[in-house]
């Protein structure tokens, strides 16, 4: 494998740029899926050195902030109950729900641990078996291998005190239901590499297809994303969508076999409410019926039914910054009433959001 530093070596991000722009003759609109994409092209200025014609959209890949309230409120009201200790990363601490947000119910006596995985939680309930553990499982198809072999595991083991409230989104739908809007405004998307290093490509050939637009997968490091730009503008300049993989160093045509049976094993997919965006159909993982006595929402069902419905912010514009149609600094709220201690919404919290992004790295207006 390659040093990083080849991918972060000045010499060969001039030599990109400077194609990218011999290759472009007219203004393209570029959005790049993934969050960790958006930091890297706003750490190293990239937006600053591609040539005018290049537009980047920032898309929905951040799975904290396409997480919705509702699910945020369920966990709130979980962690208050007797007995019941909610896990989950530190990025959904403070992020939203309708009224509060996980951080306050922890302030307020609820009980509520940051884990780095959820095999943590597993052995948290191993240590602590009169306690029943919730493991808020968010994330992309990344994710989602390391959850289902953790409950798998809980199930071979009789660990009953292990549950999930599942939180786990696929990108494919997402893109779809982004081209199926009336206002799309991409020309091609930039795709997810860690999300296809676990499922393959071969999930994105039919959209490139349909919608005659070219996704070109990548890796994170700046030289990955301006050969990716650059792949996209090759193909859109001569009238061709195509799947390609500048991640070839990650990312295979079939992905990681044994995540993905594992992924399918434990889980089935599902229709899924998305923050800011609404309904996707087919776009969620729930737990499979056999693993229903590992499933917070069936064994607390009597608890979260009477949850309120989640009314989003009026101010918070983060809705439209996850589809693309509006940047970050557009917001009234941005550096003022939202910062990072105090978000209105949760792309100003994650490490893989769009304005927690803007708000850390964006020197000059981009």
């Amino acid at each position: 494998m390659r040093h990083v530093d080849e991918y972060r070596d000045p010499a060969r991000i001039k030599a990109l740029i400077a194609e990218i722009s011999e290759t472009v003759s007219r203004p393209w609109t570029i959005m790049e899926v993934c969050g960790g994409q958006t930091h890297t092209i706003m750490k190293y200025g990239l937006k600053q050195i591609l040539p005018k014609e290049i537009t980047l959209l920032h898309g929905p890949g951040c799975p904290v902030c396409v997480t919705p309230p509702a699910l945020i409120d369920q966990a709130i009201a979980l962690c208050q109950q007797p007995n019941v200790t909610v896990c989950t990363f530190g990025d959904m601490l403070r992020v939203p729900g309708t009224e509060s947000s996980l951080a306050l119910a922890k302030a307020r006596g609820g009980d509520v641990r940051i884990v780095y995985s959820p095999l943590d939680a597993l052995a948290l309930a191993q240590a602590e078996p009169k306690r029943v553990i919730v493991f808020f499982a968010i994330g992309f198809e990344t994710t989602a291998p390391t959850t289902a072999l953790t409950v798998y595991q809980a199930k071979q083991a009789g660990l009953n005190n292990f549950t999930l409230l599942v939180s786990h989104v696929r990108v494919p739908p997402a893109l779809t239901a982004l081209l199926n809007s009336s206002d799309a405004e991409m020309d091609a998307f930039l795709g997810a590499g860690h999300v296809c290093t676990v499922m393959g490509l071969e999930e994105y050939e039919p959209i490139c297809a349909h919608y005659r637009i070219p996704i070109i997968v990548t890796g994170f490091e700046p030289a990955d994303i301006l050969e990716g730009v650059l792949m996209c503008v090759q193909q859109l300049e001569t009238q061709r969508s195509n799947l390609e993989n500048q991640y070839r160093r990650a990312v295979t045509w079939s992905g990681n076999q044994a995540a993905r049976s594992m992924i399918t094993n434990v889980f089935e997919i599902s229709d899924q409410e998305w923050r800011g965006i609404g309904l996707i159909e087919q776009s969620g993982l729930r737990l499979r019926p056999e693993y229903a006595g590992h499933d917070a929402s069936v064994r607390f069902a009597n608890t979260l039914q009477d949850q309120p419905t989640a009314i989003a912010s009026n101010e918070c514009i983060s809705g439209e910054v996850l589809r693309g149609r509006k940047k970050p600094a557009e917001c009234p709220a941005f550096g003022t009433r939202c910062t990072p201690s105090r978000p209105l919404g949760a792309p100003m919290v994650s490490s893989e959001g769009a304005c927690a992004a803007y708000h850390r790295y964006a020197a000059v207006p981009v």
